[in-house]
């Protein structure tokens, strides 16, 4: 039988409608700023920063409350080396024969290519990866909603270095085990993203880009 769980009351101050609104506009007026960043500043970046980001996106919701995930954070020169390394070997062969005439055609107005010198140029890296299953006593136990918990936790995160005034590049080079013999984690773990975090370099560009209305990713009944 599983052990009992204490409960205890929930902490909430329910807000006047009017800061409810006030707080939600804010909210949007913030999170619209945020941008991927493919340059980056080598300005070192405070360690208790990403620590109290990273502390943000572990209260993610998780299924049966496993919290399937571990963030590696990455800041030697010669491991963000390796991990450069390693990524753009993959990252040509996408390019070359695993990505379709139709996906390239998609991204080929990011300009992006397989070249990633921002795994190398950005003071830190943080490694996401999802713990599949975990072992209890030598037993291997079930986690639930992995992929979900994981994905949640991963938006938490974005957010909060958001937040904090920094910023980042999902990247997500496949396959990505070599990360799992670089940053020396079990076989129970999978990587599944990598995060570059820290100040945009002085003339950093992004793409002029449009993102869908509220009408077009909103139903309502």
């Amino acid at each position: 039988m599983a052990d009992k769980i204490n409960f205890s009351p929930l902490e909430y101050e329910k807000p006047s409608a009017d800061e409810l609104l006030q707080r939600s506009r804010l909210f949007l007026e913030l999170i619209k700023k945020r941008r991927t960043v493919r340059e980056f500043s080598d300005e070192p970046v405070p360690e208790e920063v990403i620590r109290n980001c990273i502390e943000a996106a572990g209260t993610a919701p998780s299924g049966a409350h496993m919290q399937p995930w571990h963030f590696v954070v990455v800041r030697d020169p010669d491991i963000k080396k390796q991990i450069r390394l390693a990524a753009e070997k993959e990252e040509r062969i996408n390019y070359e024969m695993r990505y379709s005439d139709e996906m390239k055609k998609d991204i080929e107005k990011l300009e992006t290519n397989f070249e990633k010198p921002f795994l190398e140029h950005a003071p830190v890296l943080i490694a996401v990866f999802k713990e599949s299953y975990r072992i209890e006593n030598h037993i291997r136990r079930k986690n639930y909603y992995v992929n979900e918990s994981v994905g949640i936790a991963t938006g938490f995160l974005i957010t909060a270095l958001h937040y904090a005034g920094l910023v980042c590049l999902p990247h997500t080079p496949s396959p990505m085990r070599f990360l799992n013999e670089i940053l020396h984690r079990p076989g129970n773990e999978s990587p599944t993203v990598v995060l570059p975090v820290g100040y945009p370099s002085e003339n950093t560009r992004v793409p002029d880009l449009n993102r869908k209305p509220l009408s077009q990713i909103m139903s309502e009944f």
